[in-house]
């Protein structure tokens, strides 16, 4: 019972009816139990144990086992290219849902490639190859039924972005693309490397908090970025900030800017986001802000077409190599100082690309009810990127945009993905010099239009009510990217992230607990306030591992509580406390810098005549334990089952002591 909820008038009355509950409860027999040490393992099995559930918990060969070695030849082929599975009961009417859906996002991502590949200071081909080889690569490899392949906004801003510190594409065009493609390689090789290794956990230290408030700045960044076109600027800065940007844009605002353009921009921005809206209205118009960006550049390219606005100063795409990918193997560095600049751009870039695959992934096959295996997807996104850098693409991953569409038009395989690789193949041999009169305004609209769902203010505010430091996380990385750039917003999304995991296991959370009325169960005192503590008994509860990060924090934090404890019995003339329990069930694991705490924490306890009582350790924590002497010192009379065992066990002794 907590004498401190009490006056010290009514304290001798309390106590004294303490006192008959535990004499009475010194008459009832009861059997207490044994804390439980596991049998030893060896070394080496221990070991063994530990990497596989480090790497391979979701056991991936279990699906070979007594199986003959042709069966396991083919399943081996299937796990590889999972088409081979999935192919065998393929049919007609999964076809249909796949042809409409694949034309559906052929329609979105054409005049989506050619802004993203603006966005990387790349040729508009480059956007449309990156949309014809890796989708066909993915559909043979990938396991998301739904997910849709090409280039992306972030990606696109961010490798445009890094490539441009290191080589300047208006001077060094050739030299610029070469690295492009470097740094796609060296993404792809991260991407495979991270599946094959079964170290896909890596991309879980990016929070979910640091990549609402990166995708959020970043889509800023691109809406701002957009303005060149949609205004007609021609002297624009290279810099991402808003300042610069803004800077840029006011300065031009006298004699830079075109209105010819600024009417045609806001026109068709007018018509998608009126599309979008639509769509979202109406569930089953889905396809209406599908292809309304294919509409606004068909109708846009024929009204400059008529009226000769690119003689006026609406800046047009001019001329798209037709045909398709040609090889790009003698282009990458494989020697020589770009080498290493191309690994760190496309190991960057590679992360950012995997983090939004596999989100998008698994959000859709949660919606479908079907698993998705993160490792085969790094190894399918990561051969894909390797053979795109070799075909002249740049770093391709899932479009949510896309997906989104793909998922509401119906697809039920990958094989949406290979329709749309075909429509962009047809366009890349008929149908390109088509765009040579699409303005920029209008490719600058499709991006804003695309953009603008990655702000996710929903997110923001659920992230202020759940967990105020993620809330802080989230803004970090929002404002590193839209006042300083892109990479710096995701070094402060990568650093919160970090900082958050140390502050909570450097500093977990310790309770006190107290008995629940008419209950053996012992609860946190602060979220159960009728719990009532135990006079001559405080109880402890640590709520994680205890390692050397954190075993001082947690022997010092109980020291503190003891001596809060003795302070209020001298006020308030109760029991003297006479045992600290810990109650260690949430403690998972303890290393030696955890041993020796517990060591310090009994000597400590000693010297005041307290005595140490561990309540319900874990089955590796008990063997350490004993492994150290730890339980004989401490005494394997003190270490108990549960709380109610230990108290049960110590309250005779505090009646003695009476």
């Amino acid at each position: 019972m907590d004498s401190r909820g009490h006056s010290n008038g009514g304290e001798p009355e309390t106590k004294e009816m303490d006192i008959r509950n535990l004499s009475s409860s010194r008459n009832n027999t009861q059997y207490i139990h044994k804390v439980g040490v596991p049998p030893k393992q060896g070394f080496f099995n221990e070991f063994k144990a530990r990497v596989k559930e480090t790497f391979f918990a979701d056991e991936p060969l279990r699906t070979f086992k007594d199986q003959s070695k042709s069966r396991k030849l083919v399943l081996g082929i299937q796990a590889i290219f999972p088409i081979f599975e999935w192919g065998r009961n393929y049919n007609l009417t999964k076809f249909r849902g796949d042809i409409i859906a694949g034309l559906t996002i052929a329609s979105l991502c054409i005049p989506q490639d050619i802004g993203y590949a603006k966005l990387a200071n790349l040729a508009p081909q480059y956007g449309l190859y990156s949309s014809f080889v890796p989708p066909l690569v993915y559909a043979l490899m990938g396991s998301s039924r739904d997910i849709a392949i090409g280039p992306v906004a972030v990606v696109s801003l961010l490798l445009g972005t890094m490539l441009q510190k290191e080589i300047d594409y208006h001077t060094h065009p050739e030299a610029y693309l070469r690295l492009a493609f470097t740094a796609t390689f060296f993404a792809g090789i991260t991407q495979a490397t991270l599946g094959m290794l079964r170290l896909g956990f890596l991309i879980d230290f990016l929070s979910h908090a640091a990549i609402v408030g990166f995708m959020g700045g970043a889509a800023i960044t691109i809406a701002l970025q957009q303005l060149k076109g949609f205004l007609g600027i021609k002297n624009f800065t290279k810099k991402t900030d808003i300042i610069s940007v803004m800077r840029s844009v006011f300065e031009a605002a006298h004699h830079g800017w075109n209105w010819q353009t600024i009417v045609i921009g806001v026109a068709f921005l007018s018509f998608l986001l009126l599309a979008k809206y639509i769509g979202k209205k109406n569930k089953s118009l889905f396809w209406v802000p599908a292809i309304a960006p294919l509409i606004s550049v068909i109708l846009s390219t024929f009204f400059v077409y008529i009226t000769h606005a690119d003689q006026k100063g609406v800046a047009i795409v001019k001329h798209i190599e037709k045909g398709i990918n040609p090889s790009s193997v003698k282009q990458i560095y494989f020697t020589g100082e770009y080498l290493l600049k191309g690994f760190r751009i496309g190991a960057v870039a590679g992360m950012i690309a995997l983090t939004e695959a596999i989100a998008i992934g698994r959000t859709f096959a949660s919606m479908k009810d079907y698993q998705l295996d993160g490792n085969k997807e790094m190894v399918a996104l990561g051969t894909m990127n390797v053979i795109g850098s070799l075909t002249s693409c740049y770093v391709a991953t899932g479009s949510f945009s896309r997906s989104a569409v793909n998922y509401m038009s119906g697809c039920q395989t990958a094989v949406s993905n290979i329709v749309m690789s075909c429509v962009v193949f047809l366009t890349l041999e008929f149908i390109t010099p088509l765009f040579k009169y699409t303005p920029n305004a209008i490719l600058a609209a499709i991006i804003i239009t695309a953009v603008i769902n990655l702000i996710d203010i929903q997110a923001a505010i659920l992230l202020w009510k759940i967990d105020k430091f993620d809330f802080v996380a989230c803004l970090g990385a929002f404002f590193g990217v839209i006042f300083a750039n892109v990479e710096t917003g995701l070094l402060i999304a990568v650093s919160i992230s970090f900082a958050k995991i140390l502050l909570q296991v450097t500093r977990p959370r310790v309770a006190i607990l107290g008995k629940i009325p008419r209950t053996t169960v012992y609860r946190n005192t602060q979220q159960y306030p009728e719990a009532t503590r135990v006079p001559g008994i405080l109880i402890v509860r640590v709520d994680s591992a205890i390692y050397f990060s954190n075993s001082n924090y947690i022997k010092e934090r109980v020291l503190r509580w003891l001596a809060d404890e003795e302070e209020q019995i001298k006020k308030a003339y109760s029991t003297k406390t006479q045992f600290l329990i810990v109650e260690m069930s949430p403690v998972t694991d303890i290393d030696t810098s955890g041993i020796h705490a517990l060591e310090e924490l009994y000597r400590n306890l000693q010297k005041r005549d307290i005595q140490l009582v561990l309540a319900n350790p874990g089955p590796v924590v008990i063997d350490k334990l004993h492994a150290s002497d730890l339980a004989n010192l401490i005494g394997e009379d003190h270490i108990f089952l549960t709380v109610a065992e230990a108290v049960s066990s110590c309250s005779p002794k505090l009646v003695e002591g009476v």
